[in-house]
């Protein structure tokens, strides 16, 4: 693969920057009150693309980050892919509109993919990041879970990876919702499952992500980008060191 993307991510509720384990808002760590500075550290170290995350509205609905949008996009020279309660056209539309490159949709893109599918075609392929967030049932199988991943939607993760990829997807962001958080590095044989699946889409790890070895080591299982968390925060890797091993080229 000629090029790779590192996605620092910036997940922002009540307008702080924190991370959740698991995605449980009971679980919250709180790195820092202005996510607007962490996003230009992030441009000054190299960055050329955020993932940016309103967890308020991934709860509640609604996307209440368009200021912080504007602001990093205006301010940083980074390109954006952003969500979090994505609901409806108009909210797509809205994001696009303050500068973000990219919008993520998630729960929705299970619940309505045939809706979401007609944004692919109506904003364009490169506009839209289906993030499919899933979970391993008791026989292996990797199902989808929705609303705050209380309820499992029909079908399968390769299922609805190759229904996106036959309507002209171009970024798909999958995580394993074990790792959220965690620490416990990435699932590298999901991504290579998905990669065999669906060997055209840009596909975008996340979760999980420890050190220099796990973004390598994800690049090698045919993964197109890695949204990287708290290894950063942390500083358990260096966002220089991983844009010199990957080539950190704009996707």
């Amino acid at each position: 693969m000629s090029t790779f993307t590192l996605y620092p991510a910036i997940d922002v509720r009540h307008g702080r920057i924190v991370r959740l384990a698991q995605g449980d808002y009971a679980q919250e760590t709180r790195y820092g009150d202005d996510p607007l500075a962490l996003a230009r550290a992030y441009a000054e170290q190299g960055a050329r693309w955020l993932h940016l995350v309103d967890l308020d509205a991934a709860r509640a609905g609604g996307y209440t980050l368009l200021e912080l949008v504007r602001g990093i996009v205006e301010t940083t020279g980074l390109r954006v892919q952003t969500g979090g309660g994505v609901r409806s056209r108009d909210d797509v539309q809205r994001i696009l509109d303050a500068g973000a490159s990219r919008v993520v949709v998630g729960s929705l893109a299970v619940r309505e993919a045939e809706m979401v599918a007609g944004w692919i075609g109506e904003f364009g392929p490169g506009r839209i990041t289906v993030a499919l967030d899933t979970r391993q049932d008791r026989e292996g199988i990797w199902r989808l879970p929705v609303h705050g991943w209380t309820e499992t939607a029909a079908g399968t993760l390769q299922e609805m990876a190759r229904r996106y990829a036959g309507q002209g997807l171009v970024h798909l962001l999958c995580t394993d919702i074990t790792r959220d958080g965690m620490m416990t590095g990435p699932n590298l044989a999901l991504y290579r499952l998905l990669a065999g699946e669906v060997p055209g889409l840009a596909l975008q790890a996340s979760g999980g992500v420890r050190d220099l070895a796990d973004v390598v080591a994800a690049r090698a299982q045919g993964c197109a980008g890695i949204v990287l968390g708290r290894s950063l925060l942390e500083g358990r890797l260096q966002l220089p060191e991983a844009l010199a091993a990957c080539g950190g080229e704009p996707g």
